[in-house]
This record gives C-alpha cells, sequence and structure tokens, in this order.
C-alpha cells in the first residue's frame, strides 16, 4: 500500500508517532488510508451540509475495512462572488483546489479519496486533482438545491438576478423583489437549474468518475446519504481492483462528457473545465472536437434556465442514466469505457429509462438536432468563443448591431441599469478574460439585468469573459484571444456592426479586412485590472480559455 511509506517498519516510528497523536490505533493504521477530501464551509449554500456527506463516506469506508482520514479544501460561491472584485477570484479557485488535494494526498500517501465537491470550480479542481495523482478515487457531490417557488412557478437563483433587472426598470415592486429573495433558494444544495455546478457533477456521472445519481439527487433526500456511503464502500473497491482514475477518465470517456453536455444543454463553462481536466488526464479536447460532436448530438433536456424544468425533475425521470440511454440508441457514446462503480457504461446504463419523455426527449424527437452548446468563429474570435445554444431565443440565433464597447463588466452594469443600451445593441465586454480579468469573471449580473429590462429577445452580449450557467440569451462568451492577450476584440470600436449566426457557427466584425490589419497594428492591450497577490500570479500563468484556461507549466 502507499500509504506504508508513512506507517511500515522501524524507520516510520516517527511518523507513528504522529498518527498516535491524533488518537489512531493499531487496528486503523493496519488498514488502507483513504483521503476524504470534504470542500465543506459555512459561506457556500451547496456547501454548508457536506460535514453530513463526509460522515456517510466516512462510514462507507468503515465498512468496507479502511480507514478513511478527513481532510478540507476550499470553495468559492460564485453567486456571493458576483459583481464585485470577489469574481476575480472563482476560476483561480479551481487551480488552487487541484494543488490542494494534490498537495495533500501526495503529502501524505493516501491510498485512495473520496472527493466531495458540489459547487461551480470545486468539481473540476477536484477531478483535475484526481487525473493528477491517480489513485483510486470517487467524487460524490452535495447534490442540487430544491426549485424556489413564486406565484406558483418554479424558479432558482437566475430568477433572483433578473428580478433586479425587473426592479430598475420599474416592472416590479420592492415588496415583490423581497418576496422573489425570499422564495429563490429553499434549501441547502447547489443552485436548481443545470448551472455550471449541476453540469460539471452530471458530467462526473458521464466521464464515469461519480457513481449514477451524483449529479441529480436533490441535496436534502436521505437517497444523497446512502449514494454517500455507497462511494466510501466503492472506492475500497477500487483500491481492492486497482482501477485509477486515468483508467477512467480516457479519450472515450470525455468523448461520452461532451455528447451528454450537449443533450442536457449544460453551462458553457463545461467549454472551460472539461478541456483542463482532459489536459491533466494526458487527453487533449478542444472546441473543434466539441463542435463536432455538438453537430451530432441531439439536444435533449432544456433545463432552467433555457426551459421551466429543474433538476431535481431531471432526476426523477431517471436522471443522466435515461440521458445517455437516449444517446446510445443511436450509438452517440463509447459504452465499453470503465467508471467508478467498476463496471462500463453500457453496463450502468443497461436498464436505464427515461419515465416519459417531457423533460427527457426521445432520441428521435429532441428540441434540436444538434447539440446545446455551440462554438462560433470569426474575424473577432480566431480561436473561437462560446454560447449556450439551447438558451437563445430563435430570433436571436442571427443578429446583427452595433457594437456597445465597455472595458469593464462594471462599466457595462451601468449602461444596462440606467436604461442606455437599446434593442438591437450588441453589447460588448472586454479585458474580463482569463489575464485581462484577472480571473474571467462571469457577467450573470448583465446578462440577467437585460433580462430583466426584456431586452434578451432583441440584445446580443458578447466577452472575453464568461459566463454563470445561470445566463440565458445570445450570450457569447470566452472570446479568444482575449483582449488583453492582443485579440481582435480589443480594437472593436463603439458603433461597428456585429454580424452573429449561430446556426453557422460564426460571428464577424463588419469592416474590411485591411481596417482590421490597421487597428491591430495600432493596438495595445492594457494590463491586468489587479497586479498583486495570486490574481497577479495567475495572469501570467493563465493561458486562453480556448485551452481551458489552463496554467502553462513555465
Amino acid at each position: 500500500m502507499r500509504s506504508d511509506l508513512v506507517k511500515k517498519d522501524y524507520t516510520k516510528a516517527p511518523h507513528r508517532s504522529l498518527f498516535n497523536a491524533m488518537g489512531y490505533v493499531e487496528e486503523e493504521m493496519e488498514r488502507p488510508l483513504v483521503g476524504v477530501v470534504n470542500s465543506q464551509s459555512e459561506i457556500v449554500p451547496g456547501h454548508i451540509h457536506l460535514d453530513t456527506i463526509a460522515k456517510a463516506v466516512k462510514e462507507g469506508v468503515r465498512l468496507a475495512g479502511g480507514t478513511p482520514i478527513e481532510v478540507p479544501a476550499i470553495a468559492v460561491c460564485d453567486g456571493i462572488a458576483m459583481g464585485h472584485v470577489g469574481m476575480h477570484y472563482s476560476l483561480v479557485s479551481r487551480d488552487l483546489i487541484a494543488d490542494s488535494v494534490e498537495t495533500l494526498a501526495l503529502a501524505h500517501q493516501f491510498d485512495a479519496l473520496v472527493l466531495i465537491p458540489n459547487c461551480d470550480k470545486v468539481v473540476p479542481g477536484m477531478l483535475m486533482a484526481a487525473a493528477r495523482v491517480n489513485i483510486p478515487t470517487v467524487v460524490v457531490s452535495g447534490g442540487p438545491m430544491l426549485a424556489g417557488l413564486h406565484k406558483g412557478k418554479k424558479l432558482s437563483l437566475s430568477q433572483m438576478f433578473e428580478a433586479v433587472g425587473a426592479k430598475s426598470a420599474g416592472t416590479i415592486s420592492d415588496e415583490e423583489l423581497l418576496q422573489i429573495e425570499e422564495e429563490a433558494c429553499p434549501s441547502c444544495g447547489s443552485c436548481s437549474g443545470m448551472f455550471t455546478a449541476n453540469s460539471m457533477n452530471c458530467l462526473t456521472e458521464a466521464i464515469g468518475m461519480g457513481l449514477p445519481g451524483n449529479g441529480t439527487i436533490p441535496a436534502v433526500v436521505a437517497q444523497r446519504v446512502r449514494l454517500a456511503k455507497k462511494a466510501g464502500i466503492q472506492v475500497m473497491e477500487l483500491l481492492k481492483k486497482d482501477i485509477k482514475p486515468r483508467d477512467i477518465m480516457t479519450k472515450e470517456a470525455f468523448m461520452n462528457a461532451l455528447a451528454v453536455d450537449m443533450a442536457l444543454g449544460c453551462s458553457t463553462n463545461s467549454m472551460l473545465h472539461l478541456p483542463a481536466i482532459a489536459h491533466e488526464a494526458g487527453v487533449r479536447i478542444d472546441l473543434e472536437v466539441a463542435n463536432e460532436i455538438s453537430a451530432r448530438t441531439p439536444n435533449l433536456c432544456k433545463l432552467a434556465p433555457a426551459g421551466d424544468h429543474f433538476i431535481e425533475e431531471l432526476n426523477g425521470v431517471g436522471g443522466v442514466p435515461a440521458v445517455m440511454k437516449e444517446l446510445s440508441k443511436k450509438d452517440l457514446l463509447y459504452l465499453d469505457t470503465m467508471t467508478v462503480t467498476g463496471k462500463t457504461t453500457g453496463e450502468n446504463i443497461k436498464n436505464a429509462q427515461a419515465k416519459g419523455h417531457e423533460i427527457i426527449k426521445s432520441i428521435d424527437a429532441p428540441y434540436s438536432q444538434t447539440g446545446g452548446i455551440a462554438v462560433l468563429k470569426g474575424n473577432i474570435a480566431k480561436e473561437g468563443c462560446v454560447v449556450k445554444r439551447s438558451a437563445v431565443v430563435e430570433e436571436m440565433l442571427v443578429h446583427e448591431g452595433p457594437a456597445r464597447v465597455f472595458d469593464s463588466e462594471d462599466e457595462t452594469m451601468e449602461a444596462i441599469l440606467s436604461g442606455r443600451i437599446q434593442p438591437g445593441d450588441v453589447v460588448v465586454i472586454r479585458y474580463e478574460g482569463p489575464k485581462g480579468g484577472p480571473g474571467m469573471r462571469e457577467m450573470l449580473s448583465p446578462t440577467s439585468a437585460l433580462a430583466g429590462r426584456g431586452l434578451d429577445n432583441c440584445v446580443a452580449l458578447i466577452t472575453d469573459g464568461r459566463f454563470s450557467g445561470a445566463t440565458r440569451g445570445a450570450a457569447i462568451g470566452h472570446v479568444s484571444p482575449e483582449a488583453a492577450m492582443g485579440g481582435e476584440i480589443g480594437v472593436i470600436r463603439e458603433g461597428d456592426m456585429i454580424s452573429i449566426d449561430i446556426p453557422a457557427g460564426s460571428i464577424q466584425l463588419k469592416i474590411s479586412d485591411q481596417e482590421l490589419q490597421e487597428r491591430m497594428k495600432a493596438f495595445v492591450p492594457k494590463e491586468p485590472k489587479i497586479k498583486t497577490g495570486v490574481l497577479a500570479r495567475y495572469a501570467k500563468l493563465v493561458q486562453s480559455a480556448s485551452k481551458g484556461a489552463i496554467l502553462s507549466a513555465e
């Protein structure tokens, strides 16, 4: 066992004395040591209950003959960090989490790991670490929040942000805003739509690193606790069989994840995280691959914010296995990939079935024949940009309008809330990319403000930053290369016409090639806004969003 390096033979007497100091007994030391990485905290609603999940995991490990050892990981609540300096730290936290899990696992020579994330950057950060460390590992999330209810209609955090826009437009009162505030988030768990956290928890299943139900079982039901116990039991089985993350996270597994991503209509942030996780596993996937899979994969679900259904409802009709079963009917999955169940993907979904086709459409009658995410390219996005096509209304799939140019999210919000953005405009937000931000802030506040003011069906928004999974509308993010890296988005001028054709995968600044070249010759990118601390270091190391915003090894 790996842990023998810290507990066996006479040379490890000093190490054993330190275990003695923590109260471990000889019988525990003879068993495999399983690191239980718990990202619980009292500042993230998706994580506040993870002590319960960790307790269940540890019970499972003990039942199966292991010694669980709980260690911490950080987590950022994107909702609380939204719209101020805090959001610069969200994407940055992904790499801090990956580094800390790697550090704890290898410094203490754990034999296996159970990783307990739930929210946005914690899931991919832990998966990145699992690929790096490559010891038997199971991921078990904390589960989704229940949907809220307002005037008989289900809602989530995205409607809460949109209500701010509605209040600024004078279409709802202070009293109704307060009522929505009190009803939007009724329980602990990751926010209840197909936002980034739930997207990544569902894709963890599709990759094979989470047990069936990981992405959809609500946080507050007993089945979630039972799943956590099973995760603790199952990691011991993986240890016996020596099944490691890189045995699971193969190229074919990532192709499966991308197919499920397109079928579910996941957050555009998955186009940052899947390439970054794959990179750690020694697999290369990029926006071109994503576009190829999107072109052949039908969109089967329209979950909030793209539609009116929520994660708890997806769970009730069969969850991710049912979606994968539909995809398998047209040979859109690799069924021989290994998973943490110890069985193949095909074996896992053999008996899965969608309960009706209201929430999970039949593969023969999908919402669309192409996936929920689209990659666009053009003269202002030569490396590509990303849009959640399934959340765009029909009339905005093709759009042309004048650019309204801003060099930060903050300037944009002021313009939206003061009524300066008009129907037909194309809002351009730059210097919010991985390097220029630094940290590639999510833009839920401006997109929600546009929706709240009734402009999401007539105004497009493009940015070298990114969007929350809660965003809907023609919100096009990850424009690469970003302005701070000398990208063409940096030379767009107020009033320039921009043409967007999502079905054709095109985005174009309507000026001549010669004029674009002249502008680029004279272009001097602005320096990153923050020049101290972890953000300064991140800005120096981070690569393009088109590469998953991974950090350079140099």
